[in-house]
């Protein structure tokens, strides 16, 4: 028991009078109110623990917090079990391992009379009694409440006592700072004065938070070490780790610790197994951490505690309320984020994404300057561009061919003047230069990050971080476990078949010979199943699920895609027959604008439900690591995203228009919808409408709205929720609760994933069709604006703290954004070359053009087609609806003209833009692929100073060994030079030597 007297929660004298008299009352059968001894224990609790953030002594902090559900038995029961929480926690779980299962028999008589027990509950207490005895070995303290505010919640609170700190600080290699400071070179001459100024610009919009400050000195850091104690400086323990680093600390500690035995077997009739044999194998393999225990129901919730209130005015000054008005409020929208205290707070990956946000909101900046004046030059210039002006032209008089067959009629070209001048907005030759804006702008941000990253790495001491990082990777996860238990009891099952039918046939004479063999055969079976991993044959049935539904997923996508084309194919064609003038001369825009917003919400309801498969098919392929799991879970789910938000644009933008046919030979879907076609101006303009109305959409609907609706929903429903009950209640629930009552309330941590998400797809937005949409950059920067606050104040009051974890890049998002930017080079490429007009343009004004300019262009893109030569039944109903009979249209295409002797035939213009558009696609890819490269190698990875600096703090760190090492050195010498100078008095004081002397004794010996 001398474990559990350390780390009782309870006076040393006082605890055994509570034992027996508790023992005593219990066996007499009495049932003492459940508020007597906790009144006796504490005077003003609450007052005492600050409310929930120390253990009942006031002393001690509390690092973590294990939730769980419990039936409240006889008050007895529970009373023994606030007071013995720590004293027989061990002594009960030794005693209850041995209890023999239900119906086995009991040593008690009086056991034996209480009625059935819940098999279920039963089993995850004693879990929670072993598993927490494991714990106090592993040196933590625990402190059970159950007489909460939530009714059926128990509570285990975890304090971390300073030699566990030291003992794990330095299993984890945390680098912690020590005694010794150096000064941060600063920049001198020029740069110096430059920076001043910068910063005495800037000093308005920088939080008002310490750790933001620019600092000229810096501790050195070193990996904790407890011999090395001397080094560091404790003068204040209680502030050394930080409740970051204690609670991380303590995480480890609660994955590391098993639970490895069970009253029953769990998930197996729930105690209704008789099979002993089964129960001994799971008793002697299984093994269960935190992560498991939570899967398996025996805890509800495991989490670190927010550091107190964040609003109110008798509110004790914290980091989250720091964080809270210098972060996560929207007044402060303009101003830096304070990073140092994000990272302080809630871990290094979380604050690598914060970061990573704010350099990307930063660099969205100039993007959207550009692409401004980009969209202003087209407004300036949209009364002067020549093939609008003639398209407008009614003087032209140009007839164009029905958009549909039978219902619709012929029309004019002039109609279509809006959409032509709306389209040079975009479409003009500023666009291809934004274009390689872009690419270069993408590359100078990815090296941008890589610098800001390693500054960060530095001043967050984790440039030396690749080995913990294997460490932490190699760290199996709990599902990983529980399949690889499984295998190895089904092949010890087999073996012990195998063995029995050799046992069957006396192949072996000799006795001795076969129980050596068997017992070599036990030990060599007991080394496999150590050594059981999954192999691709186990994981097959789940790769080729994760083929075929990412297959299926995918041809989803492509169908709902194909039903919104035959939507816009068929209610063109019901509008052309409306009556009214202004429905007709409206079809496009309606179709278009209706279109995409059944493709917007069709987009946001196939995200999440894309979300949810996504990380099935990664659970069901059962990784290893929990680092294995994102990368996964990451992949599938940015593959469905990204194909679920991009094929409508990507049909639009190189489809749409592309398989129409032509007049008299139309392609048709089903044998009955014939082909839509882009607009005389080309479909770049459809193109715009389309990525603008997704992109605004899913920002304004799935980003914000649903992040603020829905946490507010909830809230309002637990209001409703607690309206409805006794005012005994509400007068209970309006209390103050506990720390750690509060933060149950929370929404979990659900990971990071969601977060980059949104962003990775919008960054695709921003690059990847920019050429056809300018104002991207812009619409981007002021949703980012308001969602690095919406998820600041997500992180600091809607959701528990999550446990810090340590990073020092984004992973494998990094890798997604270099994809996607190489990925925009090519898409914008075919976007000018195939989407918009450019390269006609061009080849008309340097080939064709009689007088050097755009006069004629439009007459030259379009070809003629008699009317004559329709299909039977394709004509229009009502061929004089223009008040005129017509015998030859217009359609857009290059193709011989009717009169001549390869009528409709592609013509040559075609061919010679073809190439043109081909030639400009390898062009533009290849220099600005090149460009981007040498941005790339331009740009050093690591900045020249923090370089520096790094090689400071080895050659410091080196030489304050050295020092240590002489210093030692130094001692030792002084102390065997005195050695001898002690000895010498002694012997010239001491009488003179005789024959009997000790000279001559000496001697003789």
């Amino acid at each position: 028991m001398r474990v559990n007297e350390k780390y009782s929660t309870l006076p040393a004298e006082d605890r055994s009078v509570h034992i027996i008299n508790i023992c005593a009352i219990e066996d007499l059968g009495y049932q003492p109110s459940e508020g007597t001894l906790l009144n006796s224990l504490s005077v003003n609790p609450d007052a005492k623990c600050k409310y929930g953030l120390y253990f009942r002594d006031g002393k001690r902090k509390v690092d973590y917090v294990l939730v769980y559900h419990h039936k409240r038995g006889s008050g007895s029961r529970t009373l023994a079990r606030r007071v013995l929480q720590n004293d027989a926690a061990l002594g009960t779980r030794s005693a209850r391992q041995d209890q023999p299962l239900p119906g086995k028999g009991s040593p008690g008589g009086a056991r034996q009379q209480e009625p059935p027990m819940d098999f279920h509950e039963d089993d995850k207490r004693f879990r929670r009694e072993e598993y927490e005895g494991n714990l106090l070995e592993a040196g933590l303290e625990l402190e059970h409440d159950e007489e909460t505010k939530i009714h059926g919640v128990g509570f285990v609170k975890i304090h971390a006592p300073w030699n566990v700190l030291c003992r794990e600080a330095e299993f984890l290699k945390l680098k912690m700072p020590t005694k010794k400071m150096y000064h941060i070179n600063e920049t001198r001459g020029l740069l110096k004065k430059i920076n001043s100024v910068l910063q005495k610009i800037t000093d308005p919009i920088q939080p008002r938070v310490a750790e933001h400050r620019a600092q000229t000195m810096k501790r050195l850091s070193y990996p904790f070490s407890r011999e090395k104690q001397h080094l560091f400086d404790l003068s204040d323990k209680d502030s050394f780790f930080d409740s970051k680093t204690r609670s991380t600390i303590v995480y480890e500690i609660l994955k590391r610790t098993t639970c490895t035995k069970a009253k029953y077997s769990m998930g197996h009739g729930e105690g209704r197994k008789k099979d002993s044999a089964l129960l001994s194998k799971r008793r002697k393999c299984g093994k269960y951490g935190i992560t498991s225990l939570l899967a398996n129901g025996v805890y509800s919730a495991a989490y670190p505690l927010h550091d107190g209130e964040y609003e109110g005015e008798d509110v004790e000054f914290n980091d989250r309320k720091l964080l809270y008005e210098e972060w996560a409020s929207y007044g402060v929208f303009y101003k830096y984020q304070p990073i140092d205290l994000v990272r302080k707070y809630f871990g290094e990956k979380i604050g690598l994404y914060f970061a990573w946000l704010g350099v990307y909101t930063q660099m969205l900046i100039p993007a959207s300057i550009v692409g401004v004046i980009v969209f202003l030059y087209g407004c300036a210039t949209v009364n002067e561009n020549i093939p609008s002006m003639e398209m407008c032209d009614q003087s032209h008089n140009i007839t164009m061919c029905p958009l549909c067959d039978k219902t619709c009629s012929y029309w004019k070209m002039s109609s279509a003047c809006a959409t032509a001048r709306a389209s040079h907005l975009f479409d003009n030759p500023a666009t291809v230069f934004f274009s390689i804006f872009m690419a270069l702008w993408a590359a100078t941000f990815m090296e941008h990050w890589k610098r800001k990253q390693m500054r960060l790495n530095y001043r967050w001491d984790l440039t030396g971080f690749e080995e913990e990082e294997e460490a932490v990777k190699d760290h199996p996860r709990a599902e990983y476990e529980a399949r690889v238990l499984e295998k190895s009891l089904r092949k010890e099952s087999k073996n012990k078949e195998d063995e029995m039918e050799g046992i069957a046939q006396p192949a072996i004479p000799e006795q001795m010979a076969s129980s050596l063999f068997h017992s070599q055969t036990r030990r060599m079976r007991e080394r496999e199943t150590d050594k059981v991993k999954l192999t691709w044959r186990d994981r097959f049935p789940a790769y080729f699920t994760n083929l075929m539904s990412i297959v299926f997923m995918i041809a989803v996508t492509f169908a709902i895609v194909l039903g919104v084309i035959i939507y816009r194919i068929s209610t063109a064609a019901a509008l052309a027959m409306n009556s009214s003038p202004s429905v007709r001369s409206n079809i496009r825009v309606t179709v278009t604008a209706t279109a995409v917003i059944i493709n917007l919400v069709v987009i946001i309801l196939l995200d999440e439900v894309y979300g949810c498969v996504a990380r099935w098919l990664t659970k069901i392929e059962v990784p290893k690591t929990e680092k294995s799991f994102e990368e996964r879970l990451i992949f599938k789910a940015f593959l469905l995203k990204f194909v679920n938000s991009y094929t409508p644009i990507f049909y639009v933008a190189f489809f749409k228009g592309r398989f129409v046919g032509r007049p008299g030979d139309y392609v048709y879907i089903f044998r009955s919808f014939r082909m839509e076609e882009c607009a005389p101006g080309g479909c770049l303009m459809e193109l715009c409408i389309q990525l603008s109305i997704i992109m605004l959409g899913k920002q304004l609907i799935q980003n914000n709205l649903f992040e603020i609706g829905i946490p507010k929903m909830k809230k309002f429903i637990r209001y409703l929720r607690l309206k409805r009950q006794s005012p005994a209640d509400h007068d209970e629930h309006m209390k103050r609760k506990q720390r750690y009552e509060a933060d149950f309330t929370l929404e979990p941590f659900g990971g990071l994933t969601p977060e980059y998400m949104e962003m990775i797809i919008q960054f695709g937005f921003v690059t990847l069709f920019v050429a056809s949409f300018p104002l991207a950059p812009l619409f981007a920067l002021l949703n980012n604006i308001i969602e690095i606050r919406l998820d600041a104040k997500k992180f600091v009051t809607e959701l528990r703290r999550p446990v810090a974890v340590r990073a020092k890049d984004i992973g494998i998002w990094y890798n997604i954004l270099r994809g996607i930017g190489k990925l925009a080079v090519i898409i914008n490429a075919f976007v000018i070359s195939f989407t918009s007009d450019f390269i006609p343009r061009l080849v008309y004004l340097y080939m064709y053009s009689k007088n050097g300019t755009m006069h004629g262009f439009v007459n030259h893109t379009l070809s003629s087609f008699n009317v004559s030569d329709f299909q039977d039944g394709t004509a229009p109903n009502d061929p004089l609806d223009l008040g005129y009979e017509v015998h030859v249209c217009r359609y857009k295409d290059y193709r011989e003209p009717p009169w001549s002797e390869h009528k409709y035939d592609i013509s040559k213009d075609f061919w010679a833009v073809l190439a043109a558009r081909l030639a400009f696609v390898i062009v533009f890819q290849n220099l600005v692929m090149f460009m981007s490269d040498f941005v790339d190698w331009v740009i050093p990875d690591i900045p020249k100073d923090i370089s520096q600096q790094i090689h400071k703090e080895k050659v410091l760190m080196v030489e304050l060994f050295m020092r240590e090492e002489q210093g030692k050195q130094q001692l030792l010498d002084t102390w065997m030079e005195r050695g001898p100078k002690k000895s010498e008095p002694c012997s010239n004081h001491s009488p003179q030597a005789g024959p009997d002397g000790p000279e001559n004794h000496g001697g003789a010996l």
